[in-house]
């Protein structure tokens, strides 16, 4: 499903640093745990990560990737560290220098210097964050405490939707599932401050002890915002077992895969009805949005469930709620010392074992340009995205829908019906590579050196207000919600197209001097990957023209799920970390498109070589064949390390499966692997029964 609108800063600021630079930029500032030299990461197929005394037909993930960790261990400030990271890591070299020169003020700047050098400059000012501590915030928490009657919930409810203070619920805008011309109002369930439903319930041992060291988290915030020890204590169980009444009501993460699931469009009028302690008409006036007469409500359960609380609890324990909603939401950079430590001792050492904070400037890179990501992301396309990069893309991305063209003629499981309606599909869909043809306008926007906790809830607002003001619009299908930097891939049902921003396509994902078979193994997979999910079990729900409509038989969908449930077995059969094995209910999508995706990338690679004259089957220098070749840079595009809690929390939250069986699940299904490897049937990566949808 599309990502919610709501959350694409968040995302992007988390992810922006992914890109790729082909250029090593040193840092002014060095942290003590940081090496004097970047080993920079060869193009495709790199041979210092093989391990030859592993056999290729027992543990191909072992085989490609065993001694990554020997040149890219853990650092000290990550919870994982993968192949997309140290790349990353030339990234923020690159962007550090950038707003190095774009924070100083002994010069003319454009507004786009201005906004991001200002905006790193007051996070890097750690002497004025220190001095103030939360004076900036009291107005906010003013604003809590004047609070008479539940009645005026409303105004400081809308005032969060805006500066992204997740209380309650979420509201933002989104495509309309059965009118892909339109874009709608939705209201989300939210309020929770650990990241899924289930760690509120569960009752492992591991779930136990989170719940316990969250409620820790929350009393020890409580103190440090100038509570007694007994009146923190008596609060954190007021706040649990709010969140707890929110968490059973919300829905679970495997629910939300399912299109259908959470799209309930509903009249404002009955939105009313659904939870009359909200004024709508009113929230929706503050939020800036045009009159609307309907919008989706992705869960009703939860809103039901959110009125009986509303009107069931107290008003003191609310705004204790709020207090604490409040100052979770506020970016830890922002924040003093003692509550940015605390938030990080939680969120980052305890729940993802990762044993310490990035050095400052680091954060503040990668705040500024999940922030900025089109500001800055204009800037680094022109110093450092070739042309000839662009051009391959686009006739990798054509051979690979090519191989999905000719895939359909030969699906068993496809009836010859749908079969017309996936081709019909297939060429709608649309192709964004590199980074949007608009760049983004922020002129609107106030940025105030010396004042990050401003200037963050103003670029909150300012993208909220821009996405509310789309709603009752029509869509925009050349917008980019994607950051250009990076390294990643996203295949919108709604849209029906596939986005490759420049920071993917760059070494080693992407490099135009690699070999066919390298780039095809790493970015064809990639291509293949995301385009599968036009023709899984939600992109079978969206037409070619992004409309949820069902456009598969009966029979197929039925065909095509007992071929997932051998996949979904598979999978769940691999053990993560410890006693806790892959959830292959949650993982089926994308492992059935990392399957399907690198199957298209092999036969698209197949296309190319008999274009080009190339024998697939003949070693060259580096002592493989082309189809060697091709099955280890996949498999190398995947090499890296997870900490234990990281695995445990990715097992529980995360779509995707952990690095190793993205990469032995799928070349155990393929038994191209096996005959380019010489593998006999029967050994662990050519079983006798493999897996195959597409």
């Amino acid at each position: 499903m599309r990502m919610r609108r709501r959350t694409i800063a968040t995302s992007a600021l988390l992810c922006a640093l992914f890109g790729l630079d082909a250029l090593l930029v040193r840092s002014q500032t060095k942290s003590a745990n940081e090496t004097d030299k970047i080993v920079s990461l060869s193009s495709g197929l790199d041979k210092r990560f093989l391990d030859a005394t592993t056999d290729p037909c027992v543990d191909f993930a072992r085989y490609t990737c065993r001694n990554f960790s020997k040149y890219y261990p853990i650092p000290e400030d990550r919870s994982s560290y993968d192949v997309a990271a140290v790349v990353s890591a030339h990234m923020e070299y690159t962007l550090h220098s950038l707003l190095e020169r774009a924070s100083a003020d002994d010069r003319p700047r454009t507004p786009n210097e201005q906004k991001i050098g200002d905006f790193y400059a007051s996070c890097m000012d750690l002497d004025t964050i220190q001095t103030t501590g939360l004076k900036p915030l009291q107005p906010e928490l003013d604003r809590i405490a004047a609070l008479k009657d539940k009645s005026e919930l409303t105004d400081l409810l809308a005032h969060y939707q805006l500066i992204n203070v997740n209380a309650f619920f979420s509201f933002y805008e989104l495509q309309d599932f059965k009118d892909a011309r339109k874009q709608i109002a939705a209201a989300d369930d939210g309020g929770l401050g650990l990241f899924e439903r289930d760690y509120y319930f569960n009752a492992s041992d591991a779930s136990e002890k989170i719940r316990k060291q969250y409620t820790q988290h929350i009393t020890n915030i409580l103190k440090l915002l100038g509570e007694s020890d007994t009146r923190a204590l008596d609060d954190t169980q007021k706040i649990m077992q709010l969140e707890t009444r929110l968490a059973k009501s919300s829905l679970p993460i495997t629910s939300r895969m399912d299109p259908n699931q959470v799209y309930h469009l509903t009249s404002v009028s009955r939105m009313v009805e659904l939870i009359p302690e909200i004024a709508w008409t009113r929230l929706f006036e503050r939020t800036g949005l045009p009159p609307i007469t309907e919008l989706n409500v992705v869960n009703p359960a939860f809103f039901r469930g959110l009125s009986a609380l509303l009107e069931s609890t107290d008003l003191a324990t609310i705004k204790t709620y709020l207090r604490w909603r409040l100052v979770a939401s506020v970016p830890g950079y922002a924040l003093p010392a003692a509550l940015d430590d605390e938030q990080f001792n939680f969120y980052g050492r305890q729940l993802e074992g990762q044993p310490q904070q990035p050095v400052r400037w680091k954060r503040c890179t990668e705040a500024t340009a999940g922030e900025f990501d089109q500001a800055l992301g204009e800037v680094y396309v022109k110093a450092y995205f070739p042309p000839a990069s662009k051009s391959k893309t686009v006739q990798m991305e054509k051979d690979v829908e090519a191989a999905m063209d000719k895939e359909l003629d030969t699906l068993p499981w496809m009836s010859i019906e749908t079969r017309a309606k996936a081709r019909e599909k297939l060429h709608l869909v649309a192709d964004k590579v590199g980074y949007p043809d608009r760049w983004r306008d922020y002129s609107s926007l106030k940025i105030v050196r010396g004042d990050p906790l401003g200037n963050a809830m103003r670029k909150n607002e300012f993208d909220n207000r821009r996405q509310y003001a789309k709603i009752g619009k029509p869509v925009d299908r050349g917008e980019w919600v994607m950051s250009p930097l990076v390294v990643n891939a996203h295949y919108d049902q709604n849209m029906n197209d596939m986005t490759f921003p420049a920071g993917i396509l760059q070494p080693p994902f992407f490099d135009p001097q690699s070999t066919d078979a390298e780039n095809f193994g790493m970015l064809g997979g990639i291509v293949g990957h995301e385009l599968t999910h036009a023709f899984d079990d939600r992109g079978r729900l969206f037409d070619g023209n992004g409309n949820l409509s069902d456009w598969w038989t009966a029979q197929d969908a039925k065909n095509f799920t007992a071929m997932t449930d051998c996949e979904e077995k598979e999978y769940s059969g691999f053990t993560a970390v410890d006693d806790v094995k892959v959830n292959g209910k949650l993982t089926v999508s994308e492992n059935t498109a990392d399957n399907g995706g690198l199957r298209l990338a092999y036969e698209a690679l197949q296309t190319d070589a008999r274009r080009k004259g190339i024998d697939l089957n003949a070693k060259d220098d580096s002592g493989f064949t082309p189809v060697q070749q091709f099955f280890v840079s996949y498999g190398q595009g995947w090499c890296g390390g997870n900490r234990p809690e990281e695995i445990r929390l990715q097992v529980q939250t995360n779509p995707h499966s952990p690095f190793e069986f993205r990469i032995n699940g799928v070349v155990q299904n393929m038994p191209e692997f096996g005959k380019a490897f010489g593998c006999k049937t029967g050994q662990p990566m050519m079983p006798a029964n493999a897996c195959h949808v597409w």
